[in-house]
């Protein structure tokens, strides 16, 4: 029977959360966690998990997942993932787990199942849960406290830390250069179907995207929406010979991939660690100016002065001298999504764009969403498992599994 207190923690995306997840595992806790210094901890979250899948690549092994299924980590879903590494985790037999945002990247039933998981886990382990969104909370575990900085003490959630007022107070900065289409048409599939190894992943996708919409796209875990998202890209080979049309264009029509990624700004979870590279916040929006992976241009003053705009607009401005590396993971991923809609381009791919942000700067985020449909023609496309009530979609791309491949469902909205 476990004695030991269960926490659940949110962290503020100013927080050094590796810092405290290595002085929690490391016993020098002084405060009410102090209780877990004597004892063995580890860490679960998607940075271990993709550790994991790094190594069994590498040495070619099975480890992480239980050997009598003989497959590597990377072959199951996300959902899947966080369940066989649980599995892992707990065989190693430590006395409490640090759950780094357990929840992110999930569908809702997989949700589920792992809230059911850990509840059950929690009579026989500690368990210290870290998020971001106050939403995220596990509600068996009474005790919710908040870090705001990183002196780490525990401060009590007030009962009105979910109302958070508007975040950006100035219009968004206008494009430098603008993009005209004759076609409304951005993006339009008929009957597209995508297989690997004879496994069918999505069939008959009829999807027309026009410019100006806001779609959110959905679906549970493994059911296609990365290759989806790999086909608007142009990234995807089995775009070719099929009816799929980008800006106006046929797929295979003489296009390069270069073609079609000019017309698109993306957002992802993974960006963040492409950039490895000492480079500034303010450079690092500059780069989005030429399509590069960190700034290896010369910026003109323009330049310059349209990312001050955005980091006024965006309450960032004293932050624009501060190593990208240096911000904490919301931050970056704030800076990133900058980046992606710096040159106003016809098509936005928001992929997750709220994992790992904490309350406030999800309300940032969501504020920014808002004002690019409301004030420019672009076309969003948000990916996400989450319905945020504060976001309004004109349409819903619903993908729904199936034994032939998952088929596309539109859901119109009326708001």
């Amino acid at each position: 029977m476990n004695n030991t207190t269960h926490w659940n923690i949110i962290i503020s995306d100013f927080v050094n959360k590796n810092q405290f997840i290595d002085t929690v595992l490391t016993g020098e806790m002084t405060d009410e966690l102090s209780e877990y210094n004597t004892i063995k901890g580890l860490l679960f979250s998607d940075i271990t998990i993709q550790q994991f899948i790094e190594k069994e690549d590498q040495y070619d092994i099975c480890e992480a997942a239980s050997p009598e299924l003989n497959r590597k980590l990377r072959t199951f879903s996300a959902g899947e993932q966080k369940k066989e590494f649980l599995n892992y985790c707990l065989k190693q037999k430590p006395d409490f787990l640090i759950l780094d945002n357990p929840f992110d990247h999930l569908d809702h039933a997989s949700r589920i199942s792992l809230a059911v998981a850990l509840e059950k886990l929690s009579h026989s382990i500690g368990l210290i849960q870290l998020v971001n969104r106050t939403e995220d909370c596990l509600d068996f575990i009474p005790n919710k406290v908040k870090i705001l900085d990183d002196s780490f003490t525990l401060n009590p959630i007030e009962a009105d830390s979910k109302k958070l007022t508007k975040t950006i107070e100035n219009q968004i900065p206008k494009a430098l250069h603008s993009y005209n289409f004759p076609n409304e048409e951005l993006v339009k599939m008929n009957g597209v179907f995508v297989s690997y190894n004879e496994r069918p992943i999505v069939e008959s996708i009829n999807w027309i995207i026009k410019q100006g919409e806001f779609w959110q796209l959905i679906g549970p875990n493994g059911s296609g929406k990365s290759t989806l998202l790999s086909m608007i890209t142009g990234e995807n080979p089995k775009g070719y010979g099929q009816e799929l049309y980008l800006f106006g264009r046929k797929k295979g029509s003489g296009e390069s991939v270069w073609d079609i990624k000019k017309n698109i700004g993306v957002f992802s979870t993974s960006m963040t660690q492409l950039f490895k590279r000492n480079q500034t916040l303010e450079e690092m929006i500059l780069s989005g100016f030429f399509d590069s992976i960190g700034l290896y241009t010369l910026p003109t003053q323009l330049h310059r002065q349209i990312v001050a705009q955005w980091l006024k607009a965006l309450n960032l401005s004293a932050l624009k001298n501060k190593s990208f590396n240096q911000l904490s993971l919301g931050l970056q991923r704030v800076t990133l999504i900058v980046r992606a809609v710096l040159k106003h381009p016809p098509l936005i791919i928001l992929d997750e764009p709220l994992e790992g942000l904490d309350d406030s700067n999800s309300a940032l985020v969501i504020d920014l969403i808002n004002l690019l449909i409301q004030e420019t023609k672009m076309t969003v496309i948000y990916v996400s498992h989450r319905i945020e009530p504060a976001l309004k979609p004109t349409s819903i791309y619903e993908l729904i599994p199936s034994e032939t491949g998952s088929t596309g469902k539109i859901k119109e909205i009326k708001n």
